[in-house]
């Protein structure tokens, strides 16, 4: 229950898109076609897909204070590697968006010539990097639930890319005014679309209110019962 409801929540309501705005720059440059969004979004996927949980590992035996004496011995428990993150998260990265542009170049050379640029700016794509980040402060417990935030990360992304491709490519025949056309009307859909998705913000929440609304009432009753008890003690002793 715990990975479906993070995989979820990683899609819908913390969308690195709509949710915190990473990854704008490959969003806006590459969704004007929908075959071009659907390549990218695969990548950054698979980006995700392998990295989180990679860089996960990393975490959790080198990089966190006293990491190393875990699997080194106690006499290394006192090193702190953890200002190195940012580097070994990006050289992960590097790593893996190379091992894609090598494959997407060798057996999708169209693709590969459409996305230009973009393909290896996905090394340097906040989205990349914030999925890692936001692994590390949220204290994911295990590699499952990393890989799965992963993954939910990438599809996330990968749907926030399509839609707004899919949406652009519609709206080329449409009367757009004339101060609207291109960026303009893309930045006013995109905020459209993340008042959409804020919507989904209750969908895995309503049992933690009820819980809270339970925990309110308990609180409440121990109240008056303890108000009740001390005004018969006052009572009694006079």
């Amino acid at each position: 229950m715990e990975h479906l409801e993070l995989f979820f929540k990683s899609i819908f309501i913390d969308n690195m898109v709509f949710a915190t705005f990473l990854g704008m720059c490959s969003y806006l440059a590459v969704s004007k076609k929908v075959s071009t969004a659907v390549g990218l979004g695969a990548a950054v996927i698979f980006v995700l897909l392998v990295t989180v949980p990679v860089n996960w590992l990393l975490d959790q035996y080198i990089l966190q204070p006293g990491a190393l004496g875990k699997w080194l011995g106690a006499e290394y428990a006192d090193y702190d590697l953890s200002f190195l993150s940012f580097i070994m998260f990006i050289a992960t990265i590097a790593t893996m968006v190379q091992l894609v542009e090598i494959i997407v170049e060798k057996f999708a050379p169209g693709l590969y010539n459409s996305l230009g640029i973009f393909l290896p700016l996905i090394a340097v794509n906040c989205a990349i990097l914030g999925g890692s980040l936001f692994m590390q402060s949220r204290e994911i417990q295990t590699i499952g639930l990393a890989t799965v935030y992963g993954l939910g990360s990438g599809i996330g992304w990968f749907l926030a890319i399509l839609a707004i491709a899919a949406i652009r490519e519609k709206i080329r025949y449409s009367n757009v005014p004339p101060a609207l056309r291109g960026l303009g009307i893309t930045f006013i859909i995109t905020g459209l679309m993340a008042i959409g998705f804020m919507s989904f913000g209750g969908m895995l929440t309503g049992g933690d209110e009820e819980a809270s609304k339970e925990e309110k009432t308990v609180k409440v009753e121990s109240t008056k019962e303890n108000n009740k008890g001390l005004a018969n003690n006052i009572k009694g002793s006079n």
